[in-house]
């Protein structure tokens, strides 16, 4: 998966001006003060580096969905001073990711400097992979460094059309952990492979599930995408959340697991509400009893014993998607119940996802895992087999001057 990239250590960049992009867009409270730092702190070690090779860092990012507006809300302000205080050196903060100021602050810096451009989604040009921005940013560096893995998926000036402005570019080392991890459970997998996908959509998913079809030994279904799968086969769900258009890649789905001998395994129990309310009165019943009022919010507590037997002689655990609407305390022990589970098999586990990672962080398993992955919607991408905008602007730029 990571065939002809090159990564930070087997580029000379002492002394270098090195832009890297980072992924920086971390949550933030309505003091704009950072709730998690994990993102930042993800690719200290690529930063350090740098640092350490006496570069100048440049580091560019975006923050929020400003759509290409200057949002003052959305400024990479709080992010400047957080990785200050873990740097504990000075983060200059540019007033603009491109422009004539900025240009004159990287002109100036010096080895060992560090600054970070305003969110680069300020720009329209940014999210249009606009090739006249991508010339600009590429203006800034000597060398390009790309560690953000989370927005790899995206085809952005700042990942893809500034790789065609530099002389050299690379891959920092969360890239590369990341693309180590996912070909150890894509390409060459110690068996049995095992993927667990929860969460709501089938159509977000479906092709995953198919791609997944091709790799796994066991496919484990569950969250309330599980309910769009029962009423595919023709059970009563009662009020619960079903796809109504997604019943046909459902049947997909199963028809296809079942062409390839999988071991495809869905809730047998669930525990269900009268309403969607921390409020409601619950109860669990078997997938074939859902009450026609009632909607179905978590898998029940037999569906855990089943899907935990399952994944006991796995050796290699991907994860995406929780069990239930685990933000509510009634409707959480099937996705704490399953993290415990994971975190105790003997399996290289890899998750992905916000709300996998966010149910892990709170149920204190977050060290039991092997690897928990920085981006959504690209581990994603990787699952369905798909080669991501960014990794192929660095592979395909690093093949062209191989051949020139």
């Amino acid at each position: 998966m990571n065939n002809n990239l090159k990564y930070i250590d087997e580029i000379d960049i002492k002394g270098k001006r090195v832009l890297m992009r980072v992924d920086f867009n971390v949550p933030l409270d309505e003091n704009k003060n950072i709730t998690d730092d994990t993102r930042i702190r993800s690719v200290l070690p690529t930063i350090n580096y740098a640092l350490d090779e006496n570069a100048m860092v440049i580091l560019s990012s975006h923050l929020g969905r400003p759509k290409g507006k200057r949002v003052p809300e959305m400024s990479l302000a709080p992010v400047a001073k957080r990785l200050a205080r873990l740097l504990e050196k000075e983060v200059v903060l540019a007033p603009d990711c491109v422009g004539e100021e900025t240009g004159k602050i990287v002109a100036n810096m010096k080895p060992g400097d560090v600054v970070l451009l305003e969110n680069l989604r300020f720009r329209p040009e940014e999210e249009k992979n606009d090739d006249a921005f991508g010339r600009q940013l590429g203006e800034l560096a000597d060398v390009y460094i790309d560690d953000a893995f989370a927005v790899a998926h995206r085809a952005h000036a700042s990942n893809v059309a500034i790789t065609k402005h530099v002389k050299e570019y690379g891959a920092g080392f969360l890239m590369k952990k990341e693309l180590t991890y996912f070909s150890m459970a894509m390409e060459k997998p110690v068996r049995p492979l095992v993927a667990i996908i929860g969460g709501k959509k089938v159509s977000d998913k479906v092709g995953i599930l198919l791609s997944l079809c091709d790799r796994v030994d066991k496919l484990i279904i569950g969250g309330a995408m599980a309910l769009t799968f029962f009423k595919s086969l023709g059970y009563e769900i009662g009020n619960s959340f079903c796809e109504t258009e997604a019943l046909e890649n459902a049947r997909e789905v199963i028809d296809k697991a079942r062409q390839k001998h999988i071991k495809l395994f869905m809730p047998v129990d669930f525990v269900v509400a009268d309403k969607f309310s921390p409020s409601a009165e619950t109860k669990v019943v078997t997938y074939q009893e859902i009450p026609k009022d009632w909607m179905a919010l978590d898998i029940g507590p037999a569906t855990v014993t089943l899907f935990t037997e399952a994944i006991q002689n796995a050796k290699t655990i991907i994860w995406n998607g929780p069990m239930g609407v685990f933000e509510i305390d009634a409707f959480s022990r099937g996705t704490f119940a399953m993290v415990t589970s994971v975190a105790s098999t003997y399996a290289m586990t890899i998750v992905g996802g916000g709300d996998t990672d966010v149910a892990i962080h709170r149920a204190g398993e977050y060290a039991k895992m092997s690897y928990i992955s920085t981006g959504g919607g690209a581990f994603l991408e990787i699952l369905k087999g798909n080669e991501l905008p960014g990794i192929a602007a660095l592979r395909r730029k690093k093949m062209a001057v191989a051949a020139s």
